[in-house]
């Protein structure tokens, strides 16, 4: 599963409609969002939906059975999902996001989606998180080691009310960080969180660009960012990062990179892949 990206740029305003619940589109915010889709290379198709089709493809191979997409706020939903494994005659599904690190707000949408649309018709062995998976942790430790500049790991910024509810978002985000710094043997390394959306309130921080220039001013040489809440290159990657960060970066004259995503990856697919079996091995817990 995962959150979805429009097909098309026609398809942006239906797209942040869905994302937005039916809750009132400030225009300028839907201008500032189809424009994004457009520098990123939507127009008639979406390389960002190609990505996670390239994935979901290597990992049926990679199983030999079936697997199917499911999008939280576009097509292929999350129920269509379900019904086309129900429609094979499966009796045991696993639900596995393409998002390592829990929290209410994300991970328990996807799996409330999923719940509705099985109804009870199959066993659902659901994957709350996988944050400090081995094969996970040890492919983006591949990616910064050796490096010589100061590494930042980057994730999805949330609501800070999170913090009041125990939500483990923000503490699985910090271990992997810890877990691929040690992997990577490197203590040159900072987090920070980036994609905050304009809702009115506080937000988890800092934000990445804020992170930078305090970086800067540290009298940091160099920056290699890392993002470890994200493992494809989405809007969030191509646009907050490959964008506004790099722009932020060529301001300050500060020597900015970014490592390349997991996307279809061999090594990140087998990783998946013996998350799956994993959970289809194991009972679902009561």
């Amino acid at each position: 599963m995962a959150y979805g990206s429009p097909e098309q740029l026609a398809d942006v305003p239906a797209y942040y409609a869905d994302i937005r619940g039916g809750r009132p589109i400030a225009p300028e915010l839907l201008d500032d969002l189809v424009e994004r889709y457009r520098r990123v290379g939507i127009e008639d198709s979406s390389p960002l939906n190609a990505i996670t089709e390239q994935t979901r493809a290597a990992l049926e191979r990679e199983l030999e059975l079936p697997v199917f997409t499911g999008m939280k706020h576009w097509t292929p939903r999350i129920g269509d999902a379900a019904e086309s494994a129900l429609a094979i005659g499966t009796e045991t599904i696993v639900g596995l996001v393409l998002a390592p690190h829990y929290s209410a707000l994300s991970i328990q949408g996807y799996r409330e989606q999923l719940e509705r649309a099985l109804d009870g018709r199959a066993e659902l062995r659901f994957v709350e998180s996988w944050h400090d998976e081995p094969g996970f942790v040890d492919l983006l430790a591949d990616k910064i080691r050796g490096t010589d500049a100061h590494v930042v790991f980057t994730a999805h910024s949330l609501p800070e009310r999170i913090l009041a509810t125990g939500d483990p978002y923000k503490d699985q985000l910090l271990e992997t960080s810890q877990l691929v710094a040690e992997a990577a043997d490197t203590e040159d390394w900072s987090f920070s969180f980036q994609s905050e959306s304009p809702t009115g309130e506080p937000w988890l921080g800092p934000d990445i660009l804020d992170h930078l220039r305090a970086l800067h001013e540290q009298g940091i040489q160099s920056v290699l960012l890392c993002p470890v809440g994200f493992v494809s290159d989405h809007l969030e990657i191509r646009w907050d990062l490959d964008v506004e960060a790099i722009e932020l970066a060529g301001k300050l004259r500060l020597p900015l990179a970014r490592i390349e995503m997991p996307n279809d990856d061999p090594a990140f697919v087998r990783t998946l892949a013996g998350i799956v079996r994993r959970a289809l091995a194991v009972a679902s817990p009561t």
